[in-house]
């Protein structure tokens, strides 16, 4: 907004100086709808974008990850709800876990993230504590990890 004030301002100032007005004014407006994006693309979550991030994720981390290619079995509604649930427990296979293989099986009613590693119990984290209050308000009951 400031550098849109600046541009009306600027009308009797010389010719360059209006042009680097417009250009800082363009450039802000830019960002501005980059940032946007960006946290609105880290929001949106779903099944099928998790289990590729997920997938992807796992390769870097150099685990074998057993994760499903297919989701049909899961009701549209609950997709969301299960891609939060994917997200989470993958980060926490690669940030805690130091396994080797990591598995996400799921069905019509649930999903579980199980690893190989030796990594100890989970901890009161705001991952898992997000994820249990997002389980619980979709009317769930995740496990004492915090799983569905």
């Amino acid at each position: 907004m400031k550098s849109g004030l600046a541009r009306r301002l600027a009308v009797g100032a010389p010719p360059a100086a209006l042009a680097e007005m417009e250009s800082v004014e363009q450039l802000a407006r830019r960002t501005l709808a980059d940032v946007r994006a960006a946290v609105s693309g880290y929001q949106d979550v779903t099944l099928a974008g998790e289990l590729a991030r997920g997938r992807e994720l796992l390769r870097a981390a150099g685990v074998t990850a057993d994760l499903p290619t297919a989701y049909d079995a899961v009701p549209p509604q609950r997709q969301e709800l299960f891609g939060w649930v994917v997200r989470e427990g993958v980060t926490n296979v690669v940030r805690h876990a130091r396994a080797d293989r990591c598995t996400v099986e799921l069905t019509a009613t649930s999903v579980e993230v199980r690893d190989d590693g030796v990594g100890g119990p989970a901890g009161a984290g705001s991952g898992l504590k997000g994820l249990r209050a997002r389980v619980a308000a979709a009317g769930g009951v995740a496990d004492e990890r915090g799983w569905l």
